[in-house]
């Protein structure tokens, strides 16, 4: 398991918005007294959210006095979890997934636009908008390859179109979340045929085929076994004559 550390430049004070200490005020009565320490990780990931998706010592420090827990405690959770990003991750920051689904369908050519982009890992942008980390399976495998940016999927990528992505969010204009390519969900991709409207695989009389053949097999052993036997017999009684 890797260190994680606090970044070493941290602003000087935290303190959640008047809407989201509402919220955090919310989150924190759904459970008993004496365990409100049970809402950490919702009021650490509000304060991530609120801070430009990382989380300053202040913010973590901030969870502590709201939920009477030794500032200790927060920081083991906060990382722990790699959940929670302990840097400055950029205004953007892209996740990108790289297990085998999405890598079989060209995650490998992202992960280069990435890299061409904005530079290695971790590392943001000149301009302060984008930070990249390459993750494990996002769950969105029928749409692969796809990325997830702050707190949205988008699906369906090309070298291409996620390239416009990029100059959309770098431009601040508005983007489509999830697939890039019209899909709804994990239907078939536009103007390919649904595998599932194939009327053979609803084809009743393949239903325990394989039994057949293993029925089947067997009766080619039973037969040339009968046949063996009547060979070996026939062999004996004809040297016994």
């Amino acid at each position: 398991m890797t260190v994680r550390r606090l970044a070493q430049k941290q602003p000087e004070s935290f303190d959640f918005t008047p809407e989201n200490k509402v919220w955090c005020e919310r989150e924190i009565a759904k459970y008993p007294k004496g365990r409100q320490a049970s809402a950490v990780i919702p009021l650490l990931w509000k304060a991530q959210a609120q801070h430009q998706y990382w989380l300053p010592q202040r913010a973590i420090e901030k969870v502590g006095q709201m939920l009477g827990m030794p500032y200790i405690r927060v920081l083991e959770i906060a990382t722990f979890y790699s959940m929670f990003n302990l840097e400055p991750v950029g205004k953007h920051f892209i996740q990108m997934c790289g297990t085998t689904p999405c890598m079989l369908r060209g995650s490998n050519d992202i992960k280069a636009v990435l890299e061409k982009r904005i530079g290695e890992q971790r590392h943001v942008s000149a301009d302060g908008k984008f930070a990249w980390l390459e993750v494990e399976c996002l769950g969105a495998c029928c749409n692969a390859p796809m990325v997830q940016i702050n707190d949205d999927y988008y699906e369906d990528l090309t070298p291409e179109n996620f390239n416009k992505l990029l100059d959309d969010l770098a431009e601040g204009k508005p983007v489509k979340k999830g697939s890039q390519i019209g899909r709804t969900s994990s239907e078939p991709e536009p103007g390919k045929a649904n595998a599932l409207n194939d009327a053979t695989l609803y084809d009743g009389s393949v239903v325990g085929s394989w039994q057949q053949r293993f029925a089947e097999a067997r009766a080619a052993e039973k037969e040339a076994a009968e046949k063996a036997a009547a060979e070996k017999a026939a062999a004996a009684a004809a040297e016994k004559k």
